[in-house]
């Protein structure tokens, strides 16, 4: 299963070395740029770099466990089915299914409510969000906690980052108008700049992208629709076919908390920043058989 969460996708891998590069150049730059230069010799160095180096192990832990967890893969059967009586039916079988069933012409299986087929993975996933690249695996039922709290942790680091550039950048400025210590040498001086603008950019851009992105995913689970159910859905209705519409699961509204535990947990919401098991789907459970009750 290691190599179906994590594949060789080439865009993935890139995008999985540019994360940690980030991660490691922006504790690079904060610790030996910015805070020994600035706070050296005072608590305030220690108590920065612990609060900064916590959260960055904390992003690169929600990470992690994004890229390997299992995101909701709908198993193959142990045994080929035969879809030859289905084929002549494909409409009314694809569309409708059995209860929110359907199936995938790709697996050459049945898949659950709420599946969809990835082609990158080239597997059916349980409450498909998207297939990111930056963890080289889908965002499905089962890893979406991971991924939101990596996508938060990452907007953490990123204003902590800028918050940290800002005032070391006004100390520097300081203290030449003061003339307290002696200038530094110009290569030196042109580095330090150099990496706090670097810093700068890197932390502005993450820290926008994954500002979209997280609010995108409370969107979506608030509104208890995937983007691909968003898209499927905005189709239909503009092409105003109500035969090919699918059994709607919004048929009794939940409450807003309700569907931010399925996905987070039902512990305390402090648990909720930690990447700890969410203890699964309150709904349906991850275990089901690869046949439902089809009459073929």
């Amino acid at each position: 299963m290691a190599s179906l969460r994590c594949r060789r996708d080439p865009c993935g891998v890139v995008c999985l070395l540019l994360t940690y590069f980030s991660v490691f150049y922006a504790d690079y730059v904060v610790v030996q740029y910015v805070l020994i230069p600035a706070y050296s010799g005072s608590v305030w160095c220690s108590l920065h770099a612990s609060a900064f180096n916590v959260i960055l192990l904390l992003l690169l832990t929600c990470h992690f466990k994004a890229v390997f967890s299992d995101p909701g893969v709908v198993p193959l059967p142990e045994m080929a089915l035969d879809f030859s009586d289905l084929r002549s039916q494909t409409s009314r079988m694809s569309d409708r299914g059995c209860e929110g069933w359907t199936v995938c012409s790709r697996c050459e299986t049945y898949r659950p409510p709420r599946a969809h087929h990835c082609r990158v993975c080239q597997r059916c996933i349980r409450r498909m969000d998207h297939h990111c690249p930056w963890i080289n695996n889908c965002v499905g039922e089962l890893n979406q906690k991971y991924f939101i709290q990596f996508l938060f942790y990452t907007g953490v680091a990123s204003v902590y980052a800028v918050l940290l550039v800002v005032s070391a950048w006004v100390w520097r400025i300081r203290n030449e108008r003061e003339g307290d210590g002696e200038a530094e040498d110009t290569p030196t001086k042109h580095l330090i700049v150099v990496h706090y603008i670097i810093l700068l950019v890197e932390s502005v851009l993450f820290g926008v992208f994954v500002l979209v992105i997280f609010y995108d995913q409370l969107a979506s689970i608030i509104a208890d629709e995937t983007p691909i159910e968003q898209m499927r859905n905005r189709l239909m209705m503009k092409a105003r076919d109500p035969s090919s519409s699918l059994p709607s699961h919004h048929s009794t509204r939940k409450p807003k908390l309700a569907l931010l535990r399925e996905v987070f947990g039902r512990g305390s919401v402090f648990c909720w920043l930690l990447p700890l098991y969410a203890g699964g789907p309150t709904v349906g459970g991850v275990a089901y058989s690869a046949l439902p009750d089809y009459d073929v």
